[in-house]
């Protein structure tokens, strides 16, 4: 695997997991399953970033955003599996947000005030949002959903009792 990125390592790395003789824990992971795992690594990113802040250390910062990573790559790699989208179609997805989103950095338009550029990029928004308003609907459950997993990650951890 010379020459192989770090990105593809991992992927195959989950593909090896989830394969026929992968880890059976990893075999049967579904979207819905990984919500708590999601979750709390998001958490730790945040202790990751605290950590440095306070200290200087970046080191689990650095650990926390691979676990995070992870996630993304596994449910990358479910969807594949699913026929739905690729890691790489995740990238696209998100670097194409960030190009359409700063054209005052990746084209020549110019803003003359910080308004103008804040308005600017709520109109591009709102245009990628066209058709598809339903989806903040699901917004509130999933806020919802996600304090109660971070209140059972706590409990897991030892922070919080019932």
């Amino acid at each position: 695997m010379k020459n192989t990125s770090q990105i593809e390592r991992l992927k195959k790395i989950v593909e090896t997991l989830r394969s026929e003789n992968g880890c059976p824990w990893d075999k049967v992971q579904t979207h819905t399953s990984l919500k708590a795992g999601c979750i709390e690594e998001a958490a730790e990113v945040i202790g990751g970033i605290n950590i440095l802040d306070e200290t200087g250390d970046a080191e689990n910062l650095k650990e926390e955003l691979g676990d995070l990573l992870l996630q993304v790559m596994f449910h990358s790699v479910i969807a594949e599996e699913e026929g739905l989208f690729t890691f790489e179609d995740v990238a696209k997805t998100v670097a194409d947000k960030m190009e359409r989103r700063h054209p005052h950095v990746f084209t020549d338009v110019k803003f003359e005030t910080e308004e103008e550029l804040h308005a600017a990029w709520a109109e591009i928004k709102k245009q990628e949002k066209a058709g598809k308003e339903w989806h903040a609907d699901y917004l509130f459950g999933a806020f919802e959903e996600a304090h109660d997993l971070i209140d059972k990650a706590q409990e897991r951890k030892g922070f919080k009792t019932s």
